[in-house]
């Protein structure tokens, strides 16, 4: 919404000393956001003055083109008080006319500077202006591409400025408006909001006399009420269709980004900026009987002003006389009767419409209007006679027409609803020291009607609360918050104190929430990526697996209403979903799959099929121990999927694809973030390959399994050669870490480095002999690993070596060769007592 300043101030008395931007910043505040603030006349620069035309030589050219050679007077504006010699190329003008001229050293929009110059034989200095030529709509003044011609009752001399006659000077605010502010696109509603920012006086523009309603008006007859509360119509004859919009009407109309068209459609324009109500004018001679408001019927259709044919719908509501639809209600008026420039009766209609049909209807026919867009927000129903009556007081004061007897107006404006809220409220909310008078000023200030009720709490002491009733332009207050709001930007955003919020109620994440984020950090640092699948199996998945028939994951919760009839079940193991994706992944061009997915399974209870309980009490603390009963187990479960590419070839060298020991090291990893000891010992259980299984055991209970998949398993899934597979029970995991200490500091001693070598038999697995070693060596071990797997002919069909790196470090001093000695054969000792270990030499 563009507004002129000086049209601002027409309606409030703004002190002199408010600049455009004090009151743009205080419009800001009360909620009318400032988008920009222009001038016409910013680009102008140098002498732009009225000039009277003494003589027009025409004087055709060899081109074809007839140039005027013009004499003007533009008094001492050039500094010589002598006529001024200027050629012009348009026609609309002539001797005596009062016309805009700039002179040499002016400088017109876009950086046109002007200059005294030979041209067509003659010495032009200066140009004569046309609207186009000032940054103005072409047809603002004079006539589209002519040039402007002053009104001849001009007071203004030769070589006065002529910025302030063309509105050049004027500034204009620019305002985004939200939907909910319907009020602000118009000129009443915000110079309200400027005089209530600034205690200043206002006019109302729809303050004003009203006619009567009576019978004698054109009829009109309401089909739908509720699209249409309120119908106000009234007629003027005689009227002049050749008179002109005055250069005042047209100049705001242009600074508010309309453009002029014709008086008749220029007043009901300017109205509803004024006002902010839309107005339509119909020829009256072209109305065929009664209006009626109603809904199209089907099949229905109507050209509107645009000259689209419309095929109507029976949800748009219409307006219509005896022929048939003559306007899209509250949109767009038809072509049918369409004012011209015969038209001598004008039918003005002023109705309120219902927002939401009126928003319904444009976007249905792809229609934008001025109109449209106040209709369909909620453009004050009060405000309907006023307008009308302002229309019809233009039309007969500036087109010469006679306001014809009867005033039609049919339907009645709602009341609002009364709002009642504690008068304190606003203060809660706010943190500002708000007491009622205050609240109640600033209710009132926005145009509320207040009533002050003071009742006796529980306490006995008293409490104000209000009574209050909205006005009818603010159709989106409709509770106590809106009139909070309200209360609020009156006193100023700017005042509500800045408070840092309150710690967050609770104790933030539990225990559970936070070992689950730190595993999840653990497995996208080892290179997994995070899936979530349907928690849905059938009996093909565990077949696929080659579970066997007894198998306690065959036992699950089937559901009553499956999105597949062929995985009507809840999982009891996340591979089958997860084997599906890492093969869906490959099948599509991935060189590998590392995937993982932390969620709940379900195994059946014990507890038997839920009972249902009446809806209309509350369940007994028994019936709710029953139902928890029948629930399922759900433990929350981790699983793990390796399958294809797990190391890139490049430059740093060859690749290799994931295997047994990459599900195991993830396994390791997750454990070791946790704090967890985790023991793997060898073991055979489906779907992994019985020669490379892990069983992955914490204080001595089996939690999980990791390692390669059996064969069958990788081809029923068709997925890349020895993919590897990781599931364990993530809560039992998480219920043995324990709780993060502060980590030891660092010794600042040096290490001590002894690698061993230990023969043992090939059914003894590495992990054994690590935990031997690791118990032998005690306190003083940092580290162990194991960086070699050796087999050999001289060692024995069943016998290999393993190699480990031990790291020897001690807190509060440099370790001796005896205490490093001492440390690594004692560990050497208890492998060898524990798994028959010996030393290779």
């Amino acid at each position: 919404m563009k507004a002129p300043v000086s049209w601002i101030r027409e309606y409030v008395d703004l002190p002199a000393e408010v600049t455009t931007e004090a009151l743009t910043d205080k419009l800001t505040l009360l909620g009318l956001k400032l988008e920009a603030i222009e001038s016409p006349g910013a680009a102008i620069t140098g002498p732009l003055v009225v000039g009277r035309v003494l003589t027009q030589d025409k004087e055709p050219q060899k081109n074809g083109k007839t140039i005027n050679w013009c004499t003007v007077d533009v008094g001492d504006a050039n500094g010589t008080g002598e006529p001024q010699g200027i050629v012009c190329g348009a026609h609309n003008f002539g001797p005596g006319d009062l016309v805009c001229v700039v002179l040499p050293g002016g400088v017109l929009p876009g950086g046109f500077a002007i200059s005294a110059r030979k041209t067509y034989g003659h010495v032009s200095a200066g140009m004569i202006c046309s609207a186009a030529e000032l940054g103005l709509a072409e047809d603002a003044f004079g006539g589209a591409g002519g040039i402007i011609v002053l009104p001849a009752d001009t007071e203004a001399a030769p070589g006065t400025d002529v910025r302030p006659l063309l509105g050049l000077d004027e500034e204009i605010i620019e305002f985004e408006v939200n939907p909910d502010r319907a009020y602000g696109l118009s000129l009443r509603g915000i110079a309200r909001d400027a005089a209530l920012g600034f205690g200043a006086v206002y006019r109302d523009p729809c303050d004003r006399l009203l006619p009567a309603a009576d019978d004698a008006g054109h009829p009109v007859l309401v089909e739908d009420e509720a699209g249409c509360p309120l119908f106000v119509a009234r007629t003027v004859s005689g009227f002049d269709a050749s008179a002109t919009t005055p250069e005042w009407m047209a100049s705001r109309l242009v600074a508010a980004g309309m453009r002029p068209i014709s008086l008749a459609v220029d007043v009901t324009n300017y109205v509803m900026l004024e006002t902010g109500r839309p107005i339509h004018g119909y020829d009256a001679d072209k109305v065929a009987g009664a209006l009626h408001v109603r809904r199209a019927a089907a099949g229905e259709k109507l050209t509107t002003l645009d000259g689209t044919a419309r095929a109507l719908s029976t949800e748009d509501l219409v307006i219509a006389d005896d022929s048939g639809p003559i306007g899209l209600a509250g949109v767009m008026g038809g072509e049918a009767t369409e004012m011209s420039g015969s038209t001598t009766r004008v039918l003005v209609e002023s109705a309120h419409w219902e927002p939401v049909s009126m928003f319904r209807t444009g976007k249905r026919h792809k229609i934008s209007s001025e109109a449209g867009k106040r209709n369909e927000r909620g453009a004050d129903p009060a405000s309907c006679e006023a307008a009308a009556d302002r229309v019809v007081e233009l039309l007969v004061e500036l087109g010469g027409a006679t306001a014809e007897p009867g005033v039609t107006v049919v339907g009645t404006v709602a009341t609002p609803a009364t709002i009642t809220i504690d008068a304190d409220l606003p203060q809660r909310v706010a943190g500002l020291p708000i007491d009622t008078a205050t609240a109640v000023a600033a209710l009132e200030g926005v145009g509320c009607a207040v009533t002050v009720e003071t009742e006796l709490a529980t306490t006995g002491a008293p409490v104000n609360r209000l009574s209050v009733i909205p006005p009818r332009w603010r159709p989106d207050v409709t509770d106590p918050f809106d009139l909070v709001e309200e209360v609020l930007r009156v006193v100023g955003y700017d005042h509500v104190p800045s408070v840092l919020p309150r710690e967050a109620a609770g104790r933030g994440l539990t225990r559970s929430q936070k070992l689950r984020r730190r595993a999840g950090r653990t497995l996208a640092g080892a290179g997994l990526a995070e899936v979530v699948c349907f928690p849905f199996v059938g009996s093909a998945s565990f077949d696929k697996l080659g579970l066997e028939a007894d198998d306690p994951r065959r036992e699950t919760v089937r559901l009553a209403n499956p999105l597949s009839s062929e995985e009507p079940e809840l999982t009891t193991t996340l591979l089958p979903n997860l084997l599906t994706t890492a093969a869906r992944n490959v099948a599509r061009g991935a060189a590998g799959a590392a995937i993982f997915e932390a969620t709940t399974v379900a195994f059946p209870s014990t507890g038997g099929p839920a009972p249902i309980y009446p809806t209309d009490t509350r369940p007994t603390p028994e019936q709710l121990e029953t139902l928890f009963a029948a629930l399922p187990a759900q433990p929350l479960h981790l699983g793990v999927v390796l399958a294809g590419e797990r190391e890139r070839t490049g430059w740093w060298g060859e690749g290799r694809d994931a295997d047994w020991a990459d599900a195991i090291a993830v396994a390791r990893r997750l454990a070791t973030e946790l704090g967890v000891a985790l023991e793997v010992v060898a073991a055979v259980h489906q779907p992994w390959h019985p020669g490379r299984c892990a069983s992955l055991r914490v204080a001595g209970r089996t939690i999980g399994h990791a390692g390669e998949l059996h064969p069958r398993v990788v081809k029923a899934f068709d997925l890349p050669a020895r993919a590897a597979a990781l599931e364990l029970d993530l809560d039992a995991l998480m219920a043995a870490a324990p709780e993060r200490a502060v980590p030891p500091t660092l010794s600042t001693y040096p290490v001590a480095k002894e690698d061993v070598a230990l023969v043992v038999g090939e059914d003894v697995p590495a992990a054994q002999v690590e935990a031997a070693l690791v118990e032998g060596a005690g306190d003083l071990l940092e580290s162990v690993r194991l960086f070699d797997v050796y087999r050999s002919e001289q060692l024995g069909a069943d016998r290999k070596s393993l190699a480990f790196a031990l790291r020897f470090r001690a807190a509060d001093r440099t370790l001796t060769d005896e205490d490093v000695k001492g440390a690594r054969d004692a560990a050497v000792a208890l492998a060898g007592a524990r798994t028959g270990a010996e030393q290779r030499a």
